[in-house]
């Protein structure tokens, strides 16, 4: 049977490391009759720890088997795959050709272990078709990739041939998307020998807009620009500036939790890749979601430069930033690069060269921003009032007056008031209670 996957079309181009192909030799060599046992055995456990790798990284259970395959179509990027992303199953011969492909899929899912454990005297193929994993905490797997997978793998094990197996992949495709981009929320770039590529960031902060305390009328302002962007209307790019500590990067955390099912994912890049942009875009601007480059902390010194591909990326460039792109950035500066006195004055003491063009050049890149939302340090009152309400959410018990008393020593030797530090009062009274 495995000797079947050498016909394998739309699903030729897996994964370089995946186990199907060195599996389906191991399945040949056995079937010749024409092998040294112990060696056989050696390659055989080589790729079952391979596959328990997988597991361990996504969290799957039960039929590891099963789940690997499911993982297989989940993530293969093809012409079929991304054509279903975007529009669904659509009539064309090609069907044929993926309906052919989702039968050996059927055939490896049905395959069976038991002659070869037999004659070799191994039981690993039983162990990974029976598999209970130690239950881990959310944070050490993919928790967003191993549920839909286990579903797909679920769905594939019941169905009676390939025609409601390509149902229910291209349903899948339809419904969250292929590869990387369908199954995960954020991405960050890593520039190698390779080149530029985006790896998945497998845990993100599961932070809502509601954990936010106060900001209500900034939050609302994020929300109606970014709903309009995950609808296809017209949106800006944001920048969210203000004091430190209070829920700038939170926000915007936030706001990927609430819209992925949307079809919204995220980008986190740092201002020494920003030579990377426009690779970046190039790799996403033709996929099936609204896709939000993160700019966190972004501020420049005099000295760097960094922020002019910034600026031809967001405006100015000769090709049109693609409609599925925005950029989102938060910042401790308002005008995000460093100023001088002298870029005030028309006329530098220095050289006597005109410097408000200095000026210009420096507020041409917020200006870029269609949308700014400014954060600001809370007072006292309010202060207080995210304190209590963070108290009440992790379920600490003490009286109000002791709580603010506690809290305003804790502010006066924690940097002061903020969103950040309330939550490390309240991370320091849970830990005590505990």
């Amino acid at each position: 049977m495995f000797r079947e996957t050498s016909k394998l079309v739309i699903y030729r181009n897996l994964e370089k490391d995946n186990l199907l192909f060195p599996l389906a030799d191991i399945c040949e060599e056995f079937a010749s009759g024409q092998y040294e046992k112990e060696q056989l055995i050696t390659k055989i456990y080589v790729q079952i720890h391979k596959l328990l790798d997988v597991a361990t990284q996504y969290g799957f259970d039960q039929n590891l088997w099963h789940n690997y395959l499911a993982y297989l179509l989940a993530t293969c990027e093809n012409p079929f795959s991304i054509t279903c992303e975007k529009e669904g199953a659509q009539d064309g011969t090609v069907n044929e050709f993926a309906k052919s492909d989702f039968r050996i899929f059927k055939n490896l899912f049905d395959y069976d272990f038991s002659k070869m454990e037999e004659e070799l005297g191994i039981n690993c193929f039983s162990i990974i078709l029976n598999y209970h994993s130690i239950e881990k905490k959310e944070r050490r797997y993919n928790k967003n990739v191993s549920e839909k997978v286990q579903a797909l793998s679920r769905a594939i094990e019941n169905a009676k041939d390939e025609n409601e197996i390509f149902d229910i992949v291209t349903s899948f495709y339809e419904k969250y998307g292929v590869g990387k981009f369908g199954l995960n929320k954020a991405f960050r770039v890593v520039h190698d020998n390779d080149g530029v590529s985006l790896v998945a960031v497998n845990n993100t902060d599961d932070v809502r807009l509601c954990d936010l305390v106060g900001y209500d009328l900034q939050k609302q302002k994020l929300i109606e620009n970014t709903e309009a962007f995950v609808q296809g209307k017209k949106a800006n790019n944001t920048l969210l500036f203000g004091d430190s500590g209070t829920g700038k990067s939170t926000s915007i955390k936030a706001i990927l939790n609430e819209y992925y099912d949307q079809g919204l994912r995220m980008i986190e890049i740092y201002k020494h890749q920003f030579q990377d942009l426009s690779t970046v875009i190039a790799q996403i601007k033709n996929r099936n979601y609204r896709f939000i480059i993160y700019m966190d902390d972004l501020s420049f010194e005099e000295f760097e430069i960094e922020y002019k591909y910034l600026k031809a990326v967001i405006e100015g460039g000769l090709e049109t930033r693609p409609d599925n792109i925005l950029i989102y950035a938060t910042s401790n500066r308002r005008h995000l690069i460093k100023e001088t006195w002298n870029d005030r004055s028309d006329v530098s003491n220095d050289n006597g060269m005109h410097t408000s063009d200095t000026m210009q050049e420096k507020l041409s890149l917020v200006n870029r921003f269609g949308c700014t939302i400014y954060y600001g340090k809370p007072n006292q009152k309010e202060y207080f009032h995210i304190v209590a309400e963070l108290a009440q959410k992790q379920g600490i018990v003490m009286s109000d007056e002791k709580l603010q008393m506690e809290a305003n020593k804790w502010e006066l030797s924690h940097g002061g008031l903020s969103g950040r530090t309330a939550q490390q009062f309240i991370n320091h009274l849970a830990g005590m209670q505990e």
